[in-house]
């Protein structure tokens, strides 16, 4: 399946992607908006708000907070009443909510979150890497990361499709890198209300809060019955690895574009090297890889769109053939010294038939550019695995040892 450029240069319209992001909410219908604005998420809620003035989105509340606990607090008792819920925050503010996306999670509330990716404080810093996200790996939410402006807006619709599966009911949390993604002005095609309207239906959830029928959501669980509840949020995590196919294949089908679902190769086929990451860079290392096929280095992509839940056998079927695989991310686990992407990866491969060597590379941290140049150099590291083996498992990349 592949997108229909032809088709879609006659709709395109030049957008902030924060613009893009903020017009795919409106289509989806909204029932209740809560938000605190944080550079670089701040456009998204402004455009809303806009909306919002504009009545362009009928049966929504906005509701002003405090602060992003309060924001998504708030969505927890709008979402258990059965309304469609939206936020939209970014590192600071998502690291305020730590407490409440396990209360999203654990309640079983389709939340559909906006993460605009930043690095996390201290020292201060408001660029782009992936550590606010993958620090709430463990909350319970699926997380979907997208590659360029268009796949975040089209994500959206997919990510509330998702969420709201009766068989799923997990929240989402949307991720696109800061200002790479959310300032930049490119050709958009915006989605349309009514195929949307098709595409996502309202939202009528089978158990919400409501006076004439009593229930209780987050309630007290002893550990007679805690572990199953645990047990129940892994099962529809599995089940949402399909979901994630169905969302985007159906998605296809209406609109015409396609991203992959959980996840989407380029050149792997025959690949001796396969890349892995997440995220704008994707397109940097397509550059390159264009570069260097022309130069006959049978080097490819693996593009990992959901990091929860995590593809394992998709990554499997991809790299079984592969003579060594590089993971890149923009995020690090300190005291372990390895991205995340880097050790799940290498985890999916634990205890099975593929003997490929896996190495990762901490970069773009707090905004640090990454050239194609980059990218070339760590294939020519990936080259002398082939060669020799691996050396060093894991390291960061383009340190200026002259501030050290």
């Amino acid at each position: 399946m592949q997108r229909d450029f032809e088709k879609d240069k006659k709709n395109m319209v030049v957008v902030e992607g924060s613009y893009a992001v903020a017009s795919a909410v409106k289509s989806c219908r909204p029932n209740v908006i809560s938000a605190y604005p944080i550079t670089p998420q701040t456009h998204i809620v402004e455009d809303l708000s806009q909306f919002m003035a504009d009545g362009a989105i009928p049966n929504c509340e906005y509701i002003n907070v405090e602060s992003e606990f309060s924001a998504l607090s708030a969505l927890v008792g709008s979402s258990a009443a059965g309304a469609r819920s939206y936020s939209a925050t970014t590192s600071q503010g998502l690291e305020l909510m730590h407490e409440v996306l396990f209360n999203v999670s654990g309640m079983r509330l389709p939340v559909v979150m906006t993460v605009v990716n930043r690095a996390v404080s201290a020292p201060i810093n408001i660029w782009n890497d992936h550590q606010d996200s993958i620090s709430q790996r463990d909350t319970g939410w699926i997380q979907l990361y997208a590659e360029d402006t268009q796949e975040i807006s089209d994500m959206t619709a997919q990510a509330f499709k998702i969420a709201e599966d009766p068989e799923i009911l997990l929240p989402v949390m949307t991720c696109m890198d800061g200002f790479i993604l959310s300032h930049v002005y490119e050709p958009v095609v915006l989605l349309e209300d009514d195929i949307v309207a098709e595409y996502l239906p309202p939202f009528e959830p089978e158990f919400k809060l409501d006076p004439k029928n009593p229930k209780t959501f987050g309630a007290f669980a002893d550990p007679n019955s805690y572990t199953e509840f645990r047990y129940l949020q892994q099962q529809a995590m599995d089940k949402a690895l399909k979901k994630i196919e169905d969302a985007a294949a159906e998605f296809y089908d209406l609109f015409g574009r396609h991203y992959g679902g959980l996840i989407d190769t380029y050149e792997t086929d025959d690949a001796d090297i396969i890349l892995m990451a997440m995220g704008s860079i994707v397109g940097t290392i397509k550059d390159a890889i264009d570069k260097l096929r022309a130069k006959g280095v049978k080097v490819g992509l693996l593009k990992v769109r959901s990091f929860r839940p995590f593809p394992v056998e998709a990554i499997r079927n991809v790299v079984k053939d592969a003579k060594v695989v590089v993971a890149l991310d923009k995020n690090i686990s300190i005291g372990l010294n390895e991205g995340a992407l880097f050790t799940e990866t290498k985890a999916s491969l634990y205890n099975t038939k593929i003997d490929v060597p896996v190495i990762g590379f901490m970069i773009g941290h707090g905004g640090r550019d990454i050239p194609t140049g980059t990218i070339e150099n760590i294939i020519d590291e990936a080259k002398k695995v082939i060669d020799s083996g691996i050396t060093v498992e894991s390291q960061f990349t383009d340190l200026k040892e002259e501030l050290l």
